[in-house]
Parts: structure tokens; sequence; C-alpha cells
């Protein structure tokens, strides 16, 4: 072999090795311990399509009695919804969420219900007063939602749908009557379900939501609405049921809310609160579930020293734990609710801790749940 092709042989051998060491290198290099080598050329930044769950924190949420704008309410409504729930609002708006009895039909005309000794009703700026006020959602689940009975209720589910003003209970068939407001709050998917036990027995058929008939949801339909809990606790981490409920001026809970409480329980429900009685009634904890079994009045025309009695129970949940109950004391002075302040206030607080007496309810939980 000459000299020249010695060299090209020796250059040739040179490169090939280099090559196959700097191959070797790169391999190393790029493989991950344990993994295969082409890991590393994978893009590992979170595809924009999935999104991470948010982390649950726990939410507030106050609930207010009985509201309606009958009587010298009017005149408040009339001058300024904005400020026609007065000084309460303060209390409401602290909350991530605030709910209310809407004890009135929305509407201005139609006839009212025959033979109905009250009828309220007050015209769609209700709704903007409440809302003004920090209240989240109503339901209109009583015995006065229908009080101008199918015009009225056409004209209220109108309203309804013109302020995009939350309402439930009431709807323009059964699902939507029964149908839940869902809402989620630092996380928590919240579903808040309104029907009413208190119905006029004249008026129970053609008030009823059933069906394609519009009207209200009805606790007196109890398979119905323990239905509507179980499909609510599926993809719910609170689930709330409002209910008018309870007997006029009977300071404990009756047999019809001893019997339902317990069955709602069951369903999944883990907070059940409400009213009718015109007076406060006890609330506490029914196993891991809490339970309030009578609001009183709350924006309301008529009051005395036990009808004016109010407040805001205001509720401190995670998921499916309330955490806390806290009851802000008012009396009702000019028809809206103002709150207690000094020993008045101690003592109100008191005073309706002592309400629990007689609902067969805990202080404090009483089954872990789930």
């Amino acid at each position: 072999m000459d000299t020249y092709s010695a060299r090209r042989l020796a250059a040739a051998t040179a490169i090939t090795v280099s090559a196959a060491l700097l191959a070797a290198c790169s391999a190393a290099e790029s493989a991950a311990p344990g993994a295969p080598p082409d890991v590393a050329e994978k893009p590992t930044t979170t595809p924009a399509s999935a999104k991470p769950t948010p982390e649950r924190r726990p939410y507030t949420i106050s609930f207010g009695g009985d509201v309606h704008f009958e009587g010298v309410l009017r005149t408040r409504l009339n001058a300024d919804p904005k400020t026609a729930l007065g000084p309460i609002a303060r209390v409401l708006r602290r909350s991530d969420l605030a709910m209310v009895n809407l004890e009135t039909a929305i509407t201005t005309g139609g006839n009212p219900a025959p033979g109905k000794q009250y009828t309220f009703r007050a015209p769609a700026t209700a709704l903007t007063a409440l809302k003004a006020a920090g209240v989240d959602v109503a339901s209109m689940a009583n015995n006065h939602g229908m009080d101008y009975m199918q015009s009225g209720l056409a004209d209220s589910l109108a309203a309804i749908k013109r302020s995009k003003f939350p309402v439930v209970g009431v709807g323009k068939n059964e699902a939507d009557a029964y149908k839940p407001w869902r809402t989620t709050v630092n996380g928590n998917r919240v579903a808040i379900i309104g029907a009413t036990q208190v119905l006029d027995a004249e008026f129970i058929q053609s008030w009823t939501a059933s069906g394609n008939q519009g009207g209200l949801a009805s606790a007196k339909n109890e398979a119905r609405l323990i239905q509507e809990v179980r499909r609510a606790r599926k993809n719910s981490d609170t689930v709330i049921v409002h209910l008018h409920w309870g007997t006029e001026l009977q300071k404990c809970p009756n047999e019809a809310q001893l019997g339902l409480a317990p069955k709602l329980v069951a369903a999944g429900a883990d907070v059940i609160v409400g009213g009718h009685a015109h007076i406060l009634l006890g609330g506490g904890y029914l196993k891991s579930s809490y339970v309030n079994y009578g609001m009183g009045n709350f924006v309301f025309y008529n009051w005395g020293p036990e009808t004016g009695r109010t407040g805001v129970l205001t509720l401190t949940i995670n998921g499916r734990k309330v955490l806390k109950d806290q009851w802000t004391p008012a009396t009702i002075q000019g028809g809206v609710p103002v709150p207690l302040t000094g020993a008045s206030r101690q003592q109100a607080i008191t005073n309706w801790k002592g309400l629990r007496g007689c609902t067969g309810l805990a202080a404090k939980p009483t089954d872990s749940g789930s």
C-alpha cells in the first residue's frame, strides 16, 4: 500500500471512531435514569385544555327569613329599590352567598287567589332590591308565591327571566320548579333546592308544579323532592334545601318538619333552612347536617315583640361539612331588620341558642358524614 492510500485509510478510521463516540455520548446525555432515551424529547408543559382542579376552601352563606314588599315596605321600594332592605344589607354582603324567602308574587296585575285572606304581590323592582342588598338567590316556594294565580305566575317568571336573578322553587313546569340553582364558590359546587311544605288545601293541586303545569315545588310530594336531592348529591359538594315549613306562631317544629328533615338528610342534604311561623325557631345539627326550623320574618310589614325578632344565620361550609353557625340578631323596625348591638345583641344570641331545646338538634355534628 502506497503512502497516500495509507493516509486515507487512517483518516477514514479516525472519522468512524469519532462518530461512534459522539453518538454514544449524545445517547448517554439524553437518556434519563430508568427511562427510554426519547423521554427528554417529549414536551413537559401541561396542555392548555387540561385545567387544574381548583382547591376547595371554606365559604360562607347567610340566610334571612320571609321577605315581601307590602305596606310601608312598598313605600321604601318605590322610593329607592337599592336601599329598600335597609342596614341589614351590610350583613348579607359580607358573606360569599346570601339567600332569603321571597314571599310574594312578582306582578302588578292579575286577580288575587279567590277566598284567600292575605295576598302579596310586588313589582319587578323587588328583585332589584334583593340584588342590591347582596342577596344572591331567593326561593318563591311558599304559600304566597302564587297569590295571583297562573297569570301572576307568568308575570313572576317573566320578571325573573328579565332580571337574571336566581329564584328557586318555582317554574314553568315540574322540572323547572324543582331544579336546583347551582354555583361554585371557593371551589365548592353548591346546589340549592327550594320547596314548600305549606300550601292552602284548596290550592295544593292548582299551585303545585306537575308535568308541564307551572307552579311551585311542593315538599308535600316528598318522593319528588327526595329524588331531586339525591340527584343533586351526585355532582355537588354542598346540597342545600330551602323549605317553607312550620306552624304559624308555634315555637317548636311540628310533626311534618320532624318527619321530613331526617329523610332529606338521608337523601344527601347537608343544610336544611326555612321558615313560615313568623317567629324564630331553633337550629342545629342532625347528624352531620345542619337544620334550621324557622327563620321568622325578615323584611315584613307586620311586627311585634315576638314576630319582630329576626336576624341573619351565617354558616361556614367546606364541602359537606358545616364548620360553624353564627347568628346576627336584629329587630324589625319600619319593616326592615336593624342589627342589635351591645348587651341586647348578646342576650338575643343567648335566646336564639336556647330555641334549640325543643328541636332534637345538637350544638355540634354528631356524625362525621362523608
